[in-house]
């Protein structure tokens, strides 16, 4: 059964996480689930320490077209900075890097990659630990 993702009345249950770790110490996690019905994944970010609310409540949607990553930024000295973002195969998106300046950031095939940034899709990564 095929199942419009965009139609769908979607019963999310839990599907897996992905811990974030620098040198095997978890600093952070994504939570994904995924609807039992049409299988679209939704995901929610978890940084140790911070104990702000979440700029969404309940699930939050992404784009038909877009796919759930993390992105990283190598410019954190002793510490990498790093979002859930959605991205999309050849867009831009706006990051906020070192001193909270904002940067645009290119997406090729669903992945950023510069000298100073990296990301990986969540699908390809559930129920693993990311080092960063």
């Amino acid at each position: 059964m095929n199942t419009d993702t965009e139609t769908c009345k979607h019963q999310p249950v839990y599907f897996g996480v992905i811990n974030i770790n620098i040198d095997e110490r978890t600093i952070g996690s994504v939570d994904v689930w995924r609807c039992g019905v049409c299988k679209k994944q939704f995901c929610e970010e978890k940084q140790l320490g911070i104990e702000e609310l979440a700029e969404v409540v309940g699930m939050p949607k992404i784009d038909f077209d877009a796919k759930w990553a993390v992105t990283v930024c190598r410019l954190q000295q002793g510490k990498y900075k790093w979002k859930l973002v959605k991205l999309k195969e050849n867009d831009t998106i706006q990051h906020e890097c070192l001193d909270e300046k904002v940067i645009s950031l290119k997406s090729e095939n669903f992945k950023i990659e510069d000298e100073q940034h990296w990301s990986f899709l969540i699908e390809e990564n559930v129920n693993k630990a990311i080092e960063i």
